[in-house]
């Protein structure tokens, strides 16, 4: 079942481990930084008004670090991703920076806007020539590298669009505006998707030039285009934080994994 969006608007081979890779003299930027074949992209100009945190849901501490520092160190942890491309309001610039001040180059601030799209297409624009972008969720900071390297690995092996997902354990009903049920779905045909979701670069580029109605998430508009989205298992720690009840979970399972529990 389709739902309604809501904002509006080559291939090789997998790259080795960074371990593995020639590193930059001291005074030498890398080129991968300046020119990456892998880049991920993080729209973080929304104020998660759900979660009440009386800040931007970026900034929101989570054992004494920011969501966004959680989500950026653990995209460049997977070491498949290059840079890291980070859309915040224009007033949030400074504390973006300082937030995520010790990685450097590899992480760059940009302007997002009014919606999630908006923040995305601006974020595409300082990676034109990335062969694979990611676009990740800063509220799904705690998704495990494993999940990060599969996505890219998928698409590096030629799938244009790939997302990570769930399977629906409860069970789902229709209803129709007046909270009246209509129907129960067949929850096996039905998947929770979760981010980061992993695109072909010149495939997602093209998908945020055209024209189209709103949608929930970058997947949707790839949909459109009639592109198929192909699908490998997510983890249940990706999870969404979006209330104070996910932020309470989210410091067990960061507390768990801080003490090798998880």
């Amino acid at each position: 079942m389709r739902t309604t969006p809501r904002c509006y608007s080559t291939r090789s081979s997998p790259l080795p481990p960074e371990s593995q890779r020639p590193g930059p003299g001291p005074d030498h930027v890398d080129d991968r930084v300046l020119a990456p074949r892998v880049a991920a992209v993080v729209p973080a100009a929304g104020q998660g008004m759900r979660l009440a945190a009386g800040m931007p849901k970026a900034f929101v501490p989570l054992r004494g670090r920011s969501l966004l520092w959680h989500c950026v160190q653990g995209l460049l942890a997977s070491e498949r991703v290059e840079v890291v491309v980070v859309a915040v309001g224009a007033q949030h610039h400074d504390r973006a920076r300082a937030a995520v001040a010790e990685v450097g180059a590899r992480v760059r601030i940009v302007t997002g806007g009014a919606h999630r799209c908006d923040s995305v297409r601006a974020a595409l624009h300082t990676v034109p020539d990335a062969e694979v972008v990611l676009v990740h969720d800063a509220a799904r900071c705690l998704t495990p590298v494993s999940v990060i390297q599969a996505v890219v690995e998928a698409v590096l092996a030629g799938q244009r669009a790939v997302v990570p997902v769930l399977t629906v354990v409860d069970t789902i009903k229709q209803v129709d505006p007046d909270g009246r049920v209509v129907g129960t779905l067949d929850r096996a045909a039905l998947r929770v998707v979760q981010t980061p979701q992993g695109f072909a670069g010149d495939l997602l580029r093209r998908a945020h030039r055209l024209p189209s109605g709103p949608v929930t998430d970058d997947a949707g508009l790839v949909e459109a285009l009639g592109v198929t989205v192909t699908t490998l298992p997510g983890h249940p720690h990706a999870f969404k934080i979006t209330t104070p009840f996910d932020l309470a979970v989210a410091e067990m399972v960061a507390g768990g994994r801080a003490a090798g529990q998880a």
